[in-house]
């Protein structure tokens, strides 16, 4: 049986504040406006100390109110705009939900998950709503864990570890020390600062070079389509993996974090056949003192492009240090001019850049919810409840020592449930090799048991991207109606790397202009779908419409870029 009862929890304590939003929180109340809400929002699950009263839990988590102004805020808003400001209350109440079983179910961590996830499915009201939606998971009136969900324009995955740490020092009567992480209001209030504002810019010039050169996709190859999967989780804990990690670290002199990213790049690139590896670092902007402990959400992409045009893995470990030190660097940006240089630089190239690689770094966070079993496995790979990501590739390392747990979601559609596994199990393996021994990037495959993909001969590589040229064609032909279209790739034209799209638009007009317009309208879901370099406009199809040449004899009505100029 299960009795269900809501708790209200008064607070009163520290100052009324306003200011304006951070980047974060600007950037994140743009995906939760626009995104699902189970998508967006978070959630965390807290073993509650044996011997914990109801009521001394919900003190403490009444003194993590009073202690962390983010808990306490609010964002007003017009109706139908985002907000641009946040309210800090001095006092307030918010409600605690228990959930009181006779007896809970044998997997009572997966049960309080369950519980915590379903607090994700309604949307948070951005202008009135508490942060979090707070379940005490009980027993006969003994609470066992507490089960939230979180507005993720409040907190991020390290601020929910860093609340749980302040939670069970309150419930042990600790005294905590003062805050001096940024708060949301201090951070914003640095952003605006002259140097804050020089760092945004140099932000988006360096997210602008990657976008504009390297790989639109890292997983463009047959099966990758939508902008979402569902994907089920897979969690690695090994032994092996540790030991490894920490020999090679002592070997290299190289930081285990930075081992284990190197590590991650050098198989998702081998994976994906691709020169580098671009991917999304959330975390890792908190490398500065005053963000690491910051309860806040500070959830901006570190990205990250390591060349992989290195012949060994410990050469490829001496250039990771410096690139992703240079992400980070750079994660800090004005999120609705960075999507807008990313639209109009996309348009230029003719792309869709696809976040579909993150590698989300938690190990060095507290700790304390991490399971703990006198006997962890030497190598195992579980899996888990399935979720819809907007990611073909996400990854979460909870820790490193003297476990080896990583949680990675990926896109059924391009690993069978053994590639999968078998990526997992393979990056243990490659750390086990550089453990003894410098690795060479060739002998991937055979050192780990994970292959690169087979493209097919219909596939090549254009503008630092994979791309199918028959696939443009037919993308394009569908944008236009159903209209012949010929797509050649000008590799053999001296000087020139990209492709030309013909296209017989019959007695209908049609300019390269429409034609680019349309195309890109179709893209995303498509990675591998790059637009032409040059549109050539015919009235009728050749006989011979597989050819080139014979397109090429064709009188042309016109021609062009489609980007807003004239070839």
């Amino acid at each position: 049986m299960t009795k269900t009862y809501t708790v209200t929890v008064p607070y009163a304590g520290g100052e009324r504040r306003r200011g304006p939003v951070t980047m974060g929180q600007a950037n994140m109340i743009r995906c939760m406006l626009r995104d699902e809400p189970e998508h967006i929002n978070i959630h965390d699950v807290w073993p509650v100390p044996e011997g914990t009263p109801t009521e001394a839990a919900i003190d403490a988590l009444r003194g993590l109110v009073v202690r962390h102004e983010a808990l306490r805020t609010t964002f007003p808003h017009a109706p139908g705009e985002a907000p641009r400001e946040q309210v800090v209350a001095s006092e307030g109440e918010f409600t605690v939900t228990v959930v009181d079983h006779t007896e809970l179910p044998a997997d009572a961590a997966g049960h309080a998950d369950s519980v915590a996830r379903r607090g994700r499915v309604d949307r948070f009201r951005l202008d009135r709503d508490f942060g979090l939606r707070v379940s005490l998971v009980a027993v006969d009136g003994a609470p066992v864990f507490v089960a939230l969900a979180a507005s993720h324009a409040v907190t991020d995955i390290s601020a929910l570890s860093v609340l749980e740490e302040d939670w069970l020092g309150l419930l042990a009567g600790r005294t905590l020390p003062a805050v001096t992480a940024f708060t949301p209001l201090d951070l914003a209030a640095e952003e605006a600062t002259p140097g804050g504002l020089r760092r945004s810019e140099a932000s988006l010039r360096h997210w602008e070079r990657i976008i504009r050169t390297g790989p639109q996709a890292m997983f463009a190859e047959p099966g990758a389509v939508g902008t979402e999967i569902e994907a089920e989780q897979l969690t690695l804990r090994s032994r092996r993996g540790a030991r490894a990690l920490a020999l090679v670290a002592e070997r290299t002199g190289g930081l285990p974090s930075t081992v284990l990213l190197t590590a991650w790049c050098a198989l998702v690139a081998h994976r994906t056949g691709q020169s580098s590896c671009v991917a999304a670092v959330p975390t890792s902007n908190r490398f500065l003192p005053r963000l690491a402990r910051s309860v806040n959400t500070v959830s901006q992409d570190a990205l990250l492009s390591l060349d992989m045009g290195v012949p060994s893995f410990d050469a490829l470990l001496r250039k990771a240090w410096g690139a992703a030190l240079n992400a980070y660097r750079h994660s800090q940006f004005d999120a609705v001019r960075l999507w807008d240089m990313i639209d109009a630089v996309t348009h230029e190239r003719g792309s869709r850049f696809a976040r579909d690689v993150v590698f989300n770094d938690v190990s060095t966070l507290p700790a304390a919810s991490a399971a703990e079993s006198p006997e962890e496995p030497e190598l195992d790979v579980v899996r888990g409840p399935a979720q819809v990501l907007p990611a073909r590739v996400l990854t979460f390392v909870h820790e490193t020592a003297p476990v080896l747990r990583l949680g990675m979601w990926v896109d059924p559609a391009l690993f069978a449930p053994d590639e999968s596994e078998g990526f997992l199990t393979g990056l243990v393996r490659l750390l086990e090799a550089a453990a003894a021994e410098d690795v060479p990037l060739a002998a991937l495959t055979e050192v780990t048991g994970v292959r690169p993909v087979e493209r097919g001969a219909g596939w090549c590589r254009v503008d630092g991207s994979w791309v199918s040229p028959p696939e443009v064609a037919d993308v394009l032909s569908g944008a236009l109606g159903g209209v012949p279209v010929h797509v050649a790739d000008d590799a053999d034209a001296p000087g020139e790397d990209g492709l030309t799209a013909f296209v017989a638009c019959g007695a209908a007009p049609l300019t390269p202009a429409q034609a680019h317009t349309a195309l890109m309208d179709a893209l995303p879901g498509r990675p591998g779908v790059l637009a032409p370099r040059r549109y050539v406009i015919v009235r009728d199809a050749p006989a011979e419409a597989d050819r080139t040449g014979a397109w090429l004899r064709l009188p042309i009505l016109r021609e062009g870029a489609g980007r807003d100029r004239r070839m």
